[in-house]
C-alpha cells in the first residue's frame, strides 16, 4: 500500500529541530548527561511547545491529530537526530490505550495531561511474567469505591519519570490467565508506591515497581474490568509499530554515521571504502534498511486507512525485522570503524548500547517468531 499524504514539511520541520537542538556531540552528551539519560524533560518542553507532543492525539482532548504514519515520522526522525526523548515514545505508546478505551472524562485528563507534557508509563511485566505476561500475580482488590494494589512489577520504561502508571493487576482468578486482569490509572505519587531504577548498559531506561496497599478509585480502571488483556493484545501492535519507527530511525543513523566514516578514513593510500570488501556489507546493509523503511511505511499507512484494523502478523515482522536489522548495523557499524567505533568521541559506541537490546523489548525476536509463525496455522 502507498502512502500518498504529503508530509514532507512536517519532515523538514522535525530535522531541522533535531539538528538545531542536538546536532553536535557536545549538545547530544550535554542533553544526555553523556548518554546515560534517555529522555531530556528540558528537551521535551521544546517539542511540548511545538504542539508535537499531542501528535496522533485528537484535536478535542487538546491534540493535534494526525495518522499514524505522522506519529511514525515524528518518531523515527527524532530517533534519527538522537534526541533523547525515549519517555515521548512510551508516552505515544500509552496514550494509544486511553484513547481507545478511555471514558471521556479519562480521556480529557490523561490525553490532555499528554499535550501538556506530561509522561506516560504502562507497568506489564513482572519478575515471574515477561514473555508471559498473562501469568502475572500483581493483585488489585475491590474495596467499595476504590481499588487496593499490591504486587510488584519490573522492567518498566520511564516509570521514573512517569506522571501517571497504567498498571496491569489482576482483580479476578475465576477464568482462564488471560482474563480477570484489569488496567488502573495509578498516579506516581500515590501513597505506597515506590520506584526504584534497574541499572542497564543503555542508562536510565528501566524500572522496578513495587505497590504496598496503593489505593486508588474505581473510576480509574480504564476499559472494562477483568479485559486488560484483550485492550492491551490490540495496542501491542501499535507498540511494535512504535518501536519500528524509533529503530528504524536508529538504523538509517548508524548506516550514515558508518558511510560518512569509510567515505573519509584512508588505510594503504586510499578510502577503506573503496575495497570491495568494505563496499558489499554497505551494499547489504543499504538493501536491509530499505526492507525496514517500506515494512514500516506499509503498516502505518494501513493502520491510517483504517486505524481499527488489527495487524499481529505485520506488526511483529516491522519489529523483528528493524531491531535485528538496527543491532545488525552497530555491530558491523562498530567493526567498520575499528577502534574509533569503541570510543566516547564517537557515536557508534551509544549506537551499539542501545540497539543492542531492541530485540528483547516490546516482545523478544523470539515471541516475534511465535506470533508470525502460528499466524501461518504452524
Amino acid at each position: 500500500m502507498t502512502d500518498v499524504v504529503d508530509r514532507s514539511d512536517f519532515v523538514q520541520s522535525l530535522r531541522e529541530f533535531a539538528k538545531r537542538e542536538c546536532g553536535t556531540k557536545e549538545q547530544r552528551d550535554r542533553l544526555s548527561s553523556d548518554g546515560q539519560v534517555t529522555h531530556n524533560q528540558e528537551l521535551y518542553d521544546k517539542v511540548v511547545e511545538l504542539g508535537w507532543a499531542g501528535c496522533g492525539i485528537p484535536t478535542e482532548y487538546g491534540g493535534g491529530g494526525g495518522s499514524a504514519s505522522d506519529v511514525c515520522a515524528l518518531v523515527e526522525e527524532m530517533s534519527y537526530g538522537l534526541a533523547p526523548l525515549y519517555g515521548m515514545v512510551i508516552t505515544l505508546v500509552s496514550a494509544t490505550v486511553v484513547e481507545r478505551f478511555g471514558n471521556e472524562d479519562q480521556k480529557r485528563d490523561i490525553l490532555g495531561g499528554v499535550t501538556r507534557g506530561d509522561v506516560l508509563a504502562t507497568a506489564i511485566s513482572e519478575p515471574s511474567s515477561g514473555s508471559d505476561p498473562g501469568s502475572m500475580i500483581c493483585r488489585a482488590e475491590r474495596d467499595g469505591d476504590n481499588y487496593v494494589i499490591n504486587g510488584q512489577k519490573t522492567w518498566i520504561s520511564c516509570a521514573h519519570i512517569a506522571k501517571r502508571i497504567q498498571v496491569l493487576c489482576r482483580t479476578d482468578d475465576s477464568g482462564s490467565k488471560h482474563d480477570g486482569i484489569t488496567m488502573i490509572d495509578v498516579p506516581a505519587e500515590a501513597e505506597g508506591l515506590t520506584i526504584r531504577p534497574i541499572r542497564t548498559l543503555g542508562g536510565d531506561e528501566v524500572n522496578e515497581v513495587y505497590f504496598d496497599n496503593v489505593t486508588v478509585g474505581a473510576d480509574r480502571v480504564i476499559g472494562d474490568p477483568g479485559k486488560a488483556w484483550q485492550q492491551i493484545m490490540r495496542t501491542l501492535n501499535t507498540d511494535r509499530l512504535m518501536c519500528g519507527a524509533m529503530f528504524l530511525g536508529r538504523a538509517r543513523r548508524i548506516f550514515d554515521d558508518t558511510v560518512e566514516y569509510v567515505r573519509t578514513r584512508e588505510q594503504f593510500g586510499r578510502p577503506i571504502g573503496s575495497f570491495q570488501a568494505i563496499r558489499h556489507r554497505i551494499a547489504d546493509l543499504a538493501t536491509e534498511l530499505e526492507c525496514c523503511r517500506l515494512l514500516v511505511r506499509d503498516l502505518a499507512a494501513k493502520l491510517d486507512a483504517d486505524p481499527e484494523r488489527c495487524e499481529p502478523r505485520e506488526a511483529s515482522m516491522v519489529k523483528l525485522k528493524v531491531t535485528e536489522t538496527a543491532k545488525r548495523m552497530a555491530i558491523e557499524g562498530m567493526q567498520l570503524l575499528g577502534g574509533a567505533g569503541y570510543t566516547k568521541d564517537h557515536d557508534m559506541e551509544l549506537h551499539l548500547r542501545e540497539s543492542i537490546v531492541s530485540t528483547v523489548y516490546a516482545g523478544t525476536s523470539e515471541i516475534q517468531r511465535e506470533i508470525i509463525g502460528k499466524s501461518y496455522g504452524l
